[in-house]
């Protein structure tokens, strides 16, 4: 990796903590912290902040948030979180109240709670199909009930969060394609982890958090929209900046109601200018590594563990064995789960558990292939 661990995460180089919980929260690298701090210092006299700087800061995020999912800055808007994308989303779609909308059991609610709204209110209908017995969703379902003709929407997470399996956009995105279907993706457990081209994939809508993978401050994240719907989107829910020239201040008051040309139509604002600021510190850092690097080492360090694991006869591996399923979230059951998870905590390894007994690790750059080999023999323990 071209970059020094002990410069960005200085306590993961001294070796104190493990921390495999990038999927929850991601830490902030040395970097993005003090260009926060330099922020609130200037947020206490923020006269010495000049407008001109608070919007590049913003087109610059919207750059680096392009960059990281093969899009065009244009096509996209910041957002405070991962569900704000995905309400723009349910709520600017043309969807028929005859029409259902798509996912799969185990979503993670952000991706769930919009679109039983939609029913709620007397629109389409949410339908979920089942998970295997493993877990798993069934992919091999989806062709055939989209083949019946009344699916208008599909929405589903690039990455279960709890199983860590990873959907193959790039098929699902081209069934959706070819038969009319808006393809709506929860990314935030993805992207950061896993190359991805919005526009090969087919994919109208993505949303993403930055707080996990893109190891950047809460309250930061990005929401695509495809160029050639945008125009034909209307917002649903407006800000003063949604519209043409508003950072024009001298005509501010003509209340043209004329809105801009690109994704920025979807931002309400104001926007919060620190939490971006402190995203484009930490995306900044991701390209000058490569996100390819990035994904390589996040993909090796987890197939680290699902290979050490898959060796211990008392855990039953969640996450796919296969390298073309999984990202960065690799998943297990244990009978003592609650046993282990205090083993861990005694060890200052940092997780997450999920329900049924899952124990979930996530690791990222600042982790070593020794950290996930004490981790392993911790499990054999």
């Amino acid at each position: 990796m071209s970059f020094e661990i002990a410069k960005e995460f200085p306590w993961a180089a001294s070796g104190t903590t493990t921390y495999l919980n990038a999927a929850a929260t991601g830490p902030l690298p040395a970097r993005t912290v003090s260009e926060l701090d330099r922020w609130t210092r200037l947020r206490a006299e923020p006269w010495k902040i000049a407008l001109d700087e608070q919007f590049a800061a913003l087109a610059k995020a919207r750059g680096l948030c392009a960059g990281l999912v093969g899009a065009d800055s244009d096509e996209i808007a910041l957002v405070p979180n991962t569900s704000t994308g995905l309400n723009i989303a349910a709520q600017v779609l043309p969807i028929a109240r005859e029409k259902v909308i798509l996912g799969y059991d185990g979503e993670f609610p952000a991706n769930v709670y919009p679109w039983m709204a939609i029913q709620r209110r007397g629109g389409a209908r949410y339908e979920q199909l089942s998970l295997l017995p493993n877990g798993l969703p069934d992919w091999d379902a989806l062709p055939a009930r989209l083949d019946r003709g009344d699916v208008a929407v599909v929405a589903i997470s690039w990455v279960s969060f709890v199983s860590g399996d990873r959907a193959d956009l790039a098929a699902i995105g081209t069934m959706c394609r070819d038969r009319k279907i808006w393809f709506v993706v929860d990314a935030i457990q993805g992207v950061g982890t896993t190359l991805l081209d919005v526009h090969a994939c087919h994919v109208d809508v993505l949303s993403c958090g930055a707080q996990k993978w893109l190891l950047s401050p809460w309250g930061s994240g990005f929401c695509y929209v495809r160029r050639e719907l945008i125009r034909m989107l209307e917002p649903r829910t407006v800000g003063w900046l949604s519209v043409r020239g508003a950072e024009d201040f001298s005509h501010m008051l003509e209340y043209d109601l004329t809105y801009e040309d690109d994704a920025r139509r979807f931002e309400v604002a104001t926007i919060p200018y620190q939490d971006m600021v402190g995203m484009d510190s930490s995306l900044e850092l991701l390209h000058e590594i490569g996100l390819d690097s990035v994904a390589s080492r996040i993909h090796a360090l987890a197939g680290r563990l699902v290979e050490g694991m898959s060796a211990i006869p008392s855990l039953s591996l969640v996450t796919p064995r296969d390298a073309s399923r999984r990202a960065g979230i690799v998943s297990f059951r244990a009978k003592d789960a609650e046993a282990i998870s205090r083993r861990l905590n005694e060890h200052n390894v940092s997780h997450s558990i999920r329900g049924g007994g899952v124990i979930r690790f996530a690791p990222h750059i600042y982790n070593t292939e020794q950290q996930i080999d004490r981790v392993l023999a911790l499990l054999d323990g």
